[in-house]
């Protein structure tokens, strides 16, 4: 079995909505399963969660997680342009397997929520992958042959899925467009995690 990990944060659901999107993207292809994993809230005055795990949800993401994952998908709401603290904390806490290379050669994707249009979803989705460009992942994006890219009036991005929360559309509930995207950015993960696996097993 392939599986691929999906990580995100949310703080009002929309987020995690993407990431159960990407997930049935990922069950789609043959072989292909999907983990869901979130990370704590973090602060200023608060680096570490809280509760061990959280009370709804999925549970918190780990490096073993990570370990285990044949491709990844990371998710965030955005923040100024940027992914959100918790994420980037987690994030901050790879460095035992970049050093490692145990993400080296599988691919990846992102993926964003914000309150409006133009409220820094593309900044946010190239934030998110510098890391895993560091880690030495192979970064997925969304072709322009996904018609939903072409006449998208909400979210959907060449650098991944994300949707627009604003009062323009329903607080919470993704476009047709937003889920036929983020659906297809879990697929093509997936694809390319088996190919890659088949290929390394020869």
């Amino acid at each position: 079995m392939t599986e691929i990990l999906i990580v995100y944060y949310t703080r009002h659901g929309s987020t995690a909505e993407l990431a159960r999107h990407a997930a049935r993207g990922v069950a789609q292809i043959a072989g292909c399963s999907a983990t869901l994993r979130t990370v704590p809230p973090v602060s200023a005055e608060n680096e570490r969660p809280v509760k061990a795990v959280p009370d709804t949800g999925a549970p918190y993401a780990t490096i073993d997680d990570l370990r285990r994952a044949d491709g990844l998908l990371l998710g965030s709401p955005t923040r100024f342009g940027n992914m959100a603290a918790p994420l980037k904390y987690f994030l901050d806490g790879t460095s035992s397997i970049w050093l490692d290379g145990t993400l080296a050669g599988k691919p990846a994707a992102v993926f964003s929520s914000s309150q409006t249009l133009h409220g820094g979803q593309e900044s946010t989705l190239l934030t998110m992958a510098l890391p895993l460009i560091h880690h030495g992942m192979l970064f997925v994006g969304i072709p322009f042959t996904e018609r939903g890219i072409n006449h998208t009036k909400t979210g959907g991005t060449p650098y991944g899925a994300t949707h627009v929360a604003g009062a323009a559309v329903q607080s919470g509930t993704l476009s047709e467009d937003e889920t036929t995207l983020a659906t297809a950015l879990g697929s093509r993960v997936a694809e390319v995690a088996a190919a890659l696996k088949a290929g390394r097993a020869r």
